[in-house]
């Protein structure tokens, strides 16, 4: 859902012949955690040592937002706050003001002034979108699980490595809600990129199979033309089996559109 380490330009110097490494290649793995090289298994995530870390940093300023915390400890107290988040708050809108804030919160004053106005020029916006798509999937494994770096198609017809794809996000997986992910991570995350950082971002949760693409450098679709926010709840819903009894008892065959979404 955001970036947790600092953000430091980057630099450009001419690889080695002996290099394995090839600009040819549009994508790459991070198959290391948040800070320290491991080894993962295919669609698995081994955490790092930084892991807690971030974990109870963004906890930390979640529960600030919210003003309440969770008995639970660790990633279950953390989706109990973003439940919390969600009843709280009295509208969609409010809910995602309150995601964008928190994000805010995670980085020193000015940094994201200096980026916007320094960085996200460079390169019509391509070098900075590079950036914080390296940067997301190196400092968010923890919370969303293994990413990786992937090339997307731009607006202007070219491509740029600037994409993560979450294989299957632990996020959307444990709070088991289409509108928590459309409103704490979805749509606060897009905004807090182009607003505050200069750099479009367009998130594609697949709702099927949990998997999540980041592509970074692309507009988000008009609310009405965004299929994501027309999604019925998922099947692991604690709601949404007793929400598909009453459709079934009212002879209605279509799910209803999640509630909270």
């Amino acid at each position: 859902m955001n970036s947790l380490v600092f953000l430091r330009p980057l630099t450009f110097s001419p690889s080695p012949p002996q290099s394995k490494l090839s600009v040819k290649n549009p994508s790459f793995r991070i198959s290391f955690s948040s800070a320290q090289s491991n080894s993962v298994e295919a669609g698995e995530y081994k955490p790092g040592v930084f892991d807690d870390l971030f974990l109870n940093l963004f906890r930390s300023r979640m529960v600030k937002e919210v003003g309440w915390d969770s008995e639970k400890p660790g990633y279950d107290g953390l989706i109990d706050v973003a439940n919390q988040l969600m009843m709280k708050s009295k509208s969609n809108s409010k809910v995602k003001e309150a995601a964008v804030r928190i994000l805010i919160s995670l980085f020193p004053p000015f940094l994201l002034d200096l980026y916007r106005m320094l960085i996200a020029p460079i390169g019509g916006g391509k070098v900075a979108a590079m950036m914080v798509a390296r940067v997301t999937a190196l400092s968010c494994q923890w919370l969303m699980g293994l990413c990786t770096v992937n090339s997307v198609n731009l607006p202007d017809g070219s491509s740029c490595s600037s994409g993560v794809f979450v294989e299957k996000c632990k996020y959307l997986e444990e709070s088991k809600c289409v509108g928590i992910c459309i409103n704490t991570c979805k749509l606060p995350t897009q905004t807090f990129f182009k607003d505050y950082m200069g750099v479009p971002l367009v998130m594609e949760p697949d709702f099927t199979n949990y998997s999540c693409q980041f592509s970074f450098g692309v507009l988000p679709p008009r609310p009405e033309e965004d299929s994501t926010l027309k999604e019925p709840c998922l099947e692991i819903c604690p709601n949404a089996t007793r929400r598909k009894e009453i459709n079934r008892n009212m002879d209605n065959k279509e799910l209803v559109q999640c509630p909270k979404a």
